[in-house]
């Protein structure tokens, strides 16, 4: 924002109240009501208005309060913003950001707790971002504001919390990499947003017992690296996905197509992945960690693949 004057926020309690979250705090007082701009509780009235503005040649970043409430804005969402580069023939490009919390926060119930990264990856005409620690958040935000088309940025309640190092520099990170977070030789994780953070445990505990997992932060699932995916599983033979979606047509599944596709050959098991249940998400504790991926469920499957007890 301080760098191009057409960037804006706008939201519910963007301003006054400094973000739901605390993320834009003390940016009003910055940049004054014009550019941080809060709104009534109406989602398909202030995407609608970012969409305009982004047609306009401004640059809008819509949050919203959480991802289960642009449900009421995916009109404007996947009917304009998405398509309108596409039905203008090229006369509208649309530089937009649409950002805020996805997926479960804990006792949310099960209206406020869905993970929604593979309903707008299958939409054409939007990239979406998914970052799992502060440095690619940062990173990955700044190409977003950026770029030309309109950006989904999918964040977490459960991770504003996470500290991180992150420079004080000028620094971009390109949308549509992933990164390998960790090398290893027996099986490929490949997850991404803070489900990483059970891959990354459960590779942790697979190390005690001298299984060496290779694990891949997608970053981005549209555009998805699949390059990155199949040349790691080229090297370990075995694959293991770990995402917070329900089953039914998840990134997980179109991962598993695609390498099915490129390195069947290569494959010494099937294709496993950890996926939520396939309900709505429950409100008592237990039964949230029933029915989220978590560290046990993925170790099992990484032992299954590996076909050790």
């Amino acid at each position: 924002m301080r760098r191009d004057p057409n960037v804006f926020l706008i939201g519910e309690e963007v301003a006054e109240y400094n973000g739901a979250y605390k993320v834009s705090q003390g940016m009003l007082d910055e940049f004054g009501p014009k550019r941080v701009i809060d709104t009534p509780i109406a989602e398909l009235g202030f995407a609608g208005i970012a969409t305009g503005a982004a047609m306009n040649g401004l640059r809008p970043v819509v949050e919203f309060m959480t991802f289960n409430f642009s449900l009421v804005a995916i009109d404007q969402v996947i009917n304009s913003a998405a398509k309108m580069l596409s039905m203008s023939g090229g006369q509208f490009q649309m530089p937009m950001v649409f950002r805020g919390p996805t997926g479960n926060a804990g006792q949310l119930g099960a209206q406020h707790s869905q993970a929604f990264e593979n309903w707008y990856a299958n939409c054409p005409g939007l990239k979406v971002v998914v970052p799992a620690n502060p440095y690619d958040a940062k990173g990955l935000l700044k190409s977003s504001i950026r770029d030309n088309d309109p950006v989904i940025f999918m964040e977490s309640e459960l991770m504003y919390g996470d500290k991180g190092e992150v420079p004080e520099g000028e620094y971009l990170l390109p949308i549509g990499v992933a990164e390998v977070k960790r090398e290893g030789k027996d099986v490929t994780i490949v997850s991404f947003g803070k489900i990483l953070k059970v891959a990354q445990a459960a590779a942790i505990e697979l190390e005690k017992e001298g299984i060496s997992a290779e694990i891949i932060d997608l970053r981005t699932v549209r555009p998805i690296d699949y390059a990155t995916v199949i040349a790691s599983v080229k090297k370990t033979n075995r694959l293991v996905i770990v995402e917070e979606a329900w089953p039914l047509a998840s990134i997980s599944s179109e991962i598993t197509y695609m390498v099915q596709k490129h390195a069947f050959d290569y494959l010494d098991a099937p294709v496993r992945r950890i996926v939520s249940a396939d309900v709505p998400l429950p409100y008592a504790p237990t039964l949230i960690q029933a029915a989220l991926p978590n560290v046990e469920k993925t170790v099992r499957a990484i032992k299954d693949v590996l076909y050790v007890s």
